[in-house]
């Protein structure tokens, strides 16, 4: 549920089909969101479920893998 929440966000932020996205999507390179997407992404998750990411975790945070189990280990 959260890797499917997350799919429709990044797929609306970079106008990419939702089948695209994998666990192993590199969020810069494969979607190509520079340092202000990556914010935008980071606010929309947040929005989504209900939690802060602090910024010491999203720099380690690259691919959408591993994005998922931040948000899960959070929920």
């Amino acid at each position: 549920m959260v890797f499917e929440k997350i799919k429709v966000i990044l797929s609306e932020q970079f106008d990419v089909t939702e089948e695209t996205i994998t666990q192993d999507t590199n969020i810069s390179e494969d979607l190509g969101a520079d340092s202000l997407d990556v914010v935008d992404i980071i606010m929309s998750v947040e929005d989504e479920f209900e939690i802060e990411v602090p910024e010491t975790e999203v720099e380690n945070i690259r691919t959408v893998g591993q994005l998922v189990s931040y948000v899960e280990k959070s929920l």
